[in-house]
């Protein structure tokens, strides 16, 4: 009898001690599956931060003064890697243009200071219709009249829709780092640094021997 009261006064112990084991087992799990999820949702941010990855993924995919490779006037493939560490002005030249005399200057400005620039001349028939020649008559006319000795570049076109990709980075600032401004007419020049970086634009009427060139090609 003694030992029934002592369970009714104590009911069921073992069970009302495996529901508070039970309850505090469904916390835990509960807590840690929330850490866990946590923990995921973290990581999977790691991999997509547009604002730092873009940039780097962008600037990968600019093309570099270096990546240009085109054809000169005689067909010979011309790889502008063999431009690095040097200045190079880039002009667009034309054989019936009122500055033509220029292409004077440019084999002067070769000539002289072949050391400190490369010169590089690129025909065009965009202004006037001043460049209609084959590239066989154009480099005629160029040896004839002018003894031109620097690299000259088959014909292209420098302005509108089917402006060639070099000169769309010439005059392309999200391309170039700053300039927006394409040739306004022949004989425009454009230098890049020893970095492969445009660095000025000079008007048509800047002639090459000008002071404002001889400086900026670093000539005292």
């Amino acid at each position: 009898m003694a030992h029934t009261g002592n369970l009714k006064q104590y009911p069921n112990p073992p069970c009302y001690m495996t529901k508070l084991s039970l309850i505090s087992m469904m916390v835990y799990t509960l807590l840690g599956a929330l850490l866990l999820l946590n923990a995921c949702t973290e990581v999977s941010k790691t991999p997509s931060q547009p604002e730092t990855t873009q940039p780097v993924s962008s600037m990968q995919n600019k093309p570099s003064f270096y990546d240009f490779k085109m054809r000169d006037i005689n067909g010979n493939e011309v790889d502008f890697s063999r431009f690095k560490g040097k200045k190079v002005l880039l002009v667009n030249v034309a054989s019936k243009c009122g500055y033509t005399p220029q292409y004077a200057e440019l084999e002067e400005l070769h000539r002289r200071y072949g050391d400190k620039v490369t010169v590089l001349g690129f025909p065009a028939n965009n202004f006037g219709n001043q460049e209609p020649g084959t590239n066989a008559e154009i480099a005629e006319f160029c040896r004839k009249n002018y003894g031109v000795s620097f690299l000259m570049f088959e014909k292209i076109s420098v302005k509108g829709e089917d402006m060639h990709p070099l000169y769309r980075w010439l005059s392309t600032k999200e391309l170039n780092g700053w300039n927006n401004e394409s040739p306004k007419w022949n004989f425009t020049k454009y230098l890049v640094n020893e970095n492969g970086e445009l660095i000025k634009m000079f008007g048509s009427s800047v002639k090459p021997m000008s002071q404002e060139i001889l400086s900026a090609i670093g000539v005292n």
